[in-house]
């Protein structure tokens, strides 16, 4: 499907790779002033390249550890200076952190709660003044279904997600007297860097194509396979537009089916 974001500047957080870089395409495609941001400069560099390669489109890039709240300050300035006022924010910075609950140190929870929590309060929190301002705005959030159907070995990720939903809640309520929506995807499995990461760390001699087989299997994905990024990157690019006018605060699944909770 074809989208319009002629004249929007939006802002994709991990945006060098798997969901983030196909959302980032997603974006220049449908004409919007793309910004992504990530860790590693070479990779993000690449990914700049290879999306306005791909778009056509100038594609703004800026290195940022969204763990680091300084960071997240500096680069949102250096953004609203070259590029200007973020209308779409895409928060999608995030790993797969998962042990036995009793494993957990505390460094542990307070990483992966600053990874995915907290680098999304501070990106809202510099975004919002100039959405209400503007009396237009849209922030998608990135969870996965673990947030609504939990399961033992998913800590911290499965709890820190949750609070994301709740994040998405409290800022949809806030921002919806300003027409700034606010939203969530609970992902599923996708292909992705983590997933081909996990292939490769299997070890067990199968090729990628039987790995991704045998996942939508073991999770009882009732469309029977593992999804592609570009079909998240079309529902963000959704509730990103003016199409989705009239939806905020939603959690929505991409995940094939295979999540119990609506």
């Amino acid at each position: 499907m074809n989208w319009n974001l002629k004249n929007r500047v939006a802002l994709v957080t991990g945006g060098s790779k798997g969901l983030g870089f196909a959302t980032a395409l997603k974006f220049a495609e449908a004409n919007a002033r793309v910004v992504i941001v990530a860790r590693d400069k070479a990779g993000l560099e690449a990914a700049r390249r290879e999306i306005a390669r791909r778009s056509g489109m100038d594609i703004a890039a800026f290195v940022c550890d969204v763990t680091n709240s300084a960071q997240i300050a500096a680069v949102y300035a250096d953004i609203v200076r070259e590029v200007g006022n973020v209308d779409i924010l895409f928060n999608n910075a995030g790993s797969h952190a998962h042990d036995s609950f009793l494993n957990l140190s505390d460094d542990a929870w307070e990483a992966d709660i600053e990874l995915k929590l907290m680098s999304n309060v501070r990106f809202a929190r510099a975004v919002m003044p100039g959405m209400i301002e503007r009396r237009w705005g849209r922030i998608i959030n990135i969870v996965n279904t673990l947030a609504k159907a939990p399961r033992a070995l998913t800590a911290p990720t499965s709890v820190s997600r949750a609070a994301q939903m709740a994040l998405t809640k409290v800022l949809a309520g806030e921002g919806g007297p300003h027409n700034v929506l606010v939203n969530a995807i609970a992902v599923g499995v996708i292909h992705s860097d983590q997933l081909r990461r996990a292939h490769a760390s299997a070890g067990d001699g199968s090729s990628y194509e039987e790995f991704t087989a045998a996942m939508a299997q073991k999770f009882g994905i009732p469309l029977g396979r593992v999804g592609e990024t570009d079909e998240l990157a079309d529902v963000v690019c959704f509730l990103a537009s003016d199409a989705s006018s009239y939806v905020t605060g939603t959690v929505l699944n991409v995940d094939g089916g295979v999540c119990p909770a609506y």
